[in-house]
């Protein structure tokens, strides 16, 4: 089969439901009006408030970010809800719970090598130098001598006791082991990715933690140019370094906001946003938090003027990464069942001219994240091989990609999209069964780095995400039989077009010398998955309008189905 005749095929696909019938309200309105209504304003003042503090749960620029959040809230119509009324349809609580650990904050740091002038490092410069957790140092400073230790094995054959150890891998083992066993000091450590540019980017430091342990000490890591000139001095002899840090470590409580915009028809179903507020970079993940904002904001203006309606509850939460999530989901059984998607919101507002990579959607676990070929790829983050027990065919992968393309489209925005990797709020919803995905940015040069500043952030992108995501959000909870058909189309159509894909990426792999059985287990693989994503679309059925979406969807898998048999036929000559 010829490429020209894959294409037509499509084609012919497409045309056949050119007349169906649309929703009354469809997602390209809802594009429309909220990129009249939304700016990307507050986003980016809100990630320049949150992106000054240096986040831990429970500290004092995590604690002013939750207020600075809820406050804004408030002034946009959001009652408490302890002191909200039956018929208060936007309302906020901020929850308290005691933390199991201190919270900690850095405040100030520098580390000297002896016989220099410059600092080798300086928190003013460098704010990401002094390792989570690590203590402070007596007034004056310490002073020791620096040891390089190769790697775990090094720490038989070297006494670090009342040292400094410097080392370039196995820091976390090399710590328990040289610091909390054998009394070093404290501990130096360089660990820069590759896609950090290190050797462009020589400033550079990403954070490091230390568990929390009563007997911590401390750690610095440390930037390519500060460990080049480190290195370069051990060359010439012994070297000693003074280190000053100042941190606090004290009791403290987890705070996380919760904000709700209850549903006119079907309150108690709902679609939930996450956006983590620890962490101290801008993009890195004040942006998430101000993009949530915006939207929170916009969503209840407008239908407080009652140019929109949201028919089920909107749910926006902002917290402990991961974990504020995943206790939503399960501290109320009750509330969890009606829970029908979970959208994250991380690294969400990049400059990427500047920090490179590109705007991506992480997908559910598909068959991309088991056979990753074509146009799919993994990020520099990495993912798991998965099987077809780990699939969660779902439409929302596909919806979501086809809205977001279209504001692409309009904004000249690029949109792109990765195999499951997993480490952020969408992976909570996946374990709890409820389909889940992550907006985000990468690769980015200045990942988890003390230059992921404000000036790496684009409000312009800020705006592009939060009206694709607000757009999608809201058909999905005004959403009916007819917008399930919408939905249905969009997904019959990235299924033939991926079946398109993958059937000519098998052509080429069995060309060059690989099993036909394998590809033939490729392509029923995204049949099955394609199958299943398209019969979900009824969790948005209207009991008076099943049967016309029961039609819809079978004809919709009887297209697949046949596109796949053909392709499988195709191979077997």
């Amino acid at each position: 089969m010829t490429k020209n005749l894959v294409l037509l095929l499509i084609s012919a696909v497409t045309l056949s439901w050119a007349q169906t019938k649309n929703s009354a309200v469809t997602t390209d309105d809802y594009l429309d009006i909220l990129r009249n209504n939304l700016s990307g304003e507050q986003a980016y003042e809100t990630t320049a408030f949150i992106e000054q503090f240096w986040r831990v749960v429970g500290n004092e620029g995590f604690n002013k970010s939750i207020q600075k959040v809820a406050e804004s809230l408030k002034a946009a119509g959001y009652v408490l809800e302890e002191n909200a009324s039956k018929t208060d349809r936007f309302t906020y609580r901020l929850e308290k719970r005691p933390l199991q650990h201190p919270t900690w904050e850095i405040v100030d740091a520098n580390v000297t090598l002896i016989g220099e002038n410059n600092p080798l490092l300086s928190y003013t410069s460098n704010r990401n130098m002094v390792y989570l957790n690590s203590i402070s140092t007596p007034s004056n400073g310490t002073t020791a001598e620096v040891i390089y230790v190769k790697d775990i094995n090094d720490l038989q054959s070297i006494s670090v006791k009342g040292k400094i150890i410097f080392t370039e891998t196995q820091a976390t083992e090399i710590y328990k082991e040289g610091v909390l066993k054998k009394g070093a000091l404290g501990m130096v450590t360089y660990d820069n990715p590759d896609y950090l540019n290190p050797e462009k980017n020589v400033n550079s430091i990403q954070f490091r933690s230390l568990k929390f342990d009563p007997k911590n000490t401390w750690g610095i890591a440390l930037s390519y140019r500060a460990k080049e000139r480190l290195k370069a001095a051990l060359e010439k002899g012994k070297v000693y370094a003074k280190v000053n840090i100042s941190s606090k470590i004290y009791p403290s409580e987890e705070l996380t906001l919760v904000a709700d915009i209850k549903g006119s028809e079907m309150p108690e179903e709902r679609l939930v946003f996450s956006a983590h507020i620890q962490e101290p970079g801008a993009n890195d993940n004040a942006s998430g938090v101000g993009a949530q904002l915006e939207m929170a904001t916009v969503a209840a203006k407008l239908i407080r003027n009652e140019s929109i309606d949201a028919q089920r509850t909107m749910t926006f939460i902002w917290g402990d990464e991961i974990i504020s999530t995943k206790r939503y989901l399960q501290e109320n059984e009750k509330r969890a069942k009606g829970i029908k998607w979970g959208l994250s919101l991380d690294m969400v507002g990049e400059n990427t001219a500047i920090t490179g990579g590109t705007f991506l959607i992480e997908k559910m676990p598909d068959p991309s994240a088991i056979w990753t070929r074509g146009k799919d790829k993994h990020t520099d983050w990495g993912g798991n091989l998965l099987t077809l027990e780990d699939m969660k065919p779902h439409y929302l992968n596909d919806y979501m990609i086809h809205n977001f393309l279209k504001q692409g489209k309009v904004a000249h925005w690029e949109v792109n999209t990765n195999p499951y990797e997993g480490g952020s709020d969408h992976t909570p919803f996946l374990d709890n069964h409820i389909p889940g995905l992550l907006f985000w940015h990468f690769t980015d040069q200045f990942y988890h780095t003390d230059n992921d500043r404000l000036d790496k952030v684009s409000q312009e992108t800020l705006k592009n995400v939060s009206i694709a995501a607000l757009a999608s959000a809201l058909t999905l909870v005004n959403g009916d039989s007819y917008s399930a058909m919408d939905i249905v189309k969009i997904v019959r159509d990235a299924a033939t077009n991926r079946l398109s894909e993958e059937f000519l990426l098998s052509e080429k792999s069995i060309k060059a010398g690989n099993l036909l059985e394998s590809e033939i287990d490729i392509i029923k693989a995204w049949e099955d998955w394609y199958l299943k994503a398209i019969a979900s679309t009824t969790d948005l059925a209207s009991p008076e309008n099943t049967v016309i979406l029961d039609k819809a969807i079978l004809e919709a898998q009887a297209t697949i189905e046949s596109q796949s048999k053909m392709f499988v036929a195709e191979l077997e000559k």
